[in-house]
């Protein structure tokens, strides 16, 4: 799910976003927030998969993940950017979503 988040982040990036700001589309910000979303998908799961050992530690990284994401957006000022709101709630939404599909992929039964 990270690796897939990350190249369909990029794909994205090089193609969604230039075609709706040329064309001028209210797309209600997902253009705008398209690395947020994608990108805290990936960092979510490639870090939960990398670093987690069970249950309990991945639901911890998911949070820490999404945190820190959130942290670096309001640090924007001390990088010279302003902090974008839209960012923070594509953040924010963005782990919840994934402790949820991870809650539901891990109720699944093993076929094997």
């Amino acid at each position: 799910i990270g690796l897939g988040a990350l190249v369909l982040c990029e794909i994205a990036r090089a193609t969604y976003r230039p075609y709706i700001y040329s064309q001028g589309i209210n797309d209600f910000y997902i253009a705008d927030t398209i690395g947020n979303s994608l990108g805290t998908v990936a960092a979510i799961f490639v870090f939960t998969s990398l670093l987690g050992r069970d249950l309990v530690q991945d639901y911890f990284m998911i949070r820490t993940v999404t945190i820190s994401v959130a942290a670096y957006e309001l640090a924007h000022p001390v990088l010279g950017k302003p902090i974008d709101p839209w960012d923070l709630v594509a953040t924010i939404s963005t782990g919840v979503f994934c402790e949820i599909l991870y809650r539901t992929i891990r109720r699944q039964p093993r076929l094997v």
